[in-house]
């Protein structure tokens, strides 16, 4: 209850202050091509039940029919102005609408579409939905430069499977597990951070993994030290290849 109290207030408290921003990428948005700023799609919730994400559109109209679900910074579907709103984390206000009706939280796994939820997920993914999904999490802060890991793959989709997704479904599992309002604080303090420093963001983050329990595998990962190589999803004991 505490949580969602918390999520209500500052879902409205971001919305009353960043209307004008919002405004004015709206209309930077509608310019480009005079359609809609917002980019609505359906996500999973729960196994069979799905919401409407909203978020900024940073892609040409009908991005979705002419590529995959993962999106590297050179994605040519991804317009100027989708650029500076994604570098920005920008195109994910919006989600605060989501978060003050129930549908999110400010702090969970980020939410997946259902078609790679139901396809790809093992029985101990599905764990994830044990917490509302979030705008933000510790893979949130780990992996903010998924666009720049996708970079120049000839199928980002796979990749996104094999080097990514395994350590964002452990760190969402571990936050399943931690979930309290103190600690979705300090993970908003890290994202706030991660805007002006990075390396700081990634050294609190793994900071905040070691004072809750994480093991050692969970924190170097958060360190982001190494480059990434495949690895099995947690509850797996192969490396995807089904695409």
């Amino acid at each position: 209850m505490l949580k969602r109290l918390f999520d209500i207030a500052i879902s409205v408290s971001g919305l009353l202050l960043l209307w004008p921003i919002l405004l004015l990428f709206m209309l930077l948005i509608w310019l480009q091509d005079f359609s809609s700023p917002f980019y609505i799609a359906p996500r999973a919730r729960s196994r069979g039940r799905t919401f409407n994400m909203i978020k900024l559109r940073s892609m040409v109209k009908n991005a979705d029919k002419h590529g995959g679900a993962s999106t590297s910074v050179s994605d040519r579907r991804i317009t100027w102005v989708g650029k500076l709103i994604r570098k920005t984390k920008f195109d994910e206000v919006p989600q605060l609408w989501n978060v003050l009706i129930g549908d999110m939280s400010l702090v969970g796994p980020r939410p997946q579409v259902m078609r790679d939820v139901t396809n790809f997920y093992t029985e101990e993914e599905y764990h994830l939905f044990d917490a509302r999904p979030g705008i933000t999490d510790f893979a949130s802060l780990v992996f903010a430069d998924e666009g720049d890991i996708l970079k120049g793959s000839s199928n980002p989709d796979l990749k996104y499977n094999q080097v990514i997704r395994p350590w964002k479904s452990r760190l969402g599992l571990f936050y399943t597990l931690h979930q309290t309002v103190w600690v979705d604080l300090q993970l908003i303090a890290l994202t706030i951070l991660s805007a002006i420093s990075r390396l700081k963001a990634l050294k609190g983050t793994q900071r905040l993994l070691g004072k809750l329990g994480a093991d050692q595998q969970l924190i170097k990962i958060a360190e982001r030290s190494q480059p990434l190589q495949p690895f099995p999803p947690p509850g797996a004991s192969e490396i995807e290849t089904r695409f």
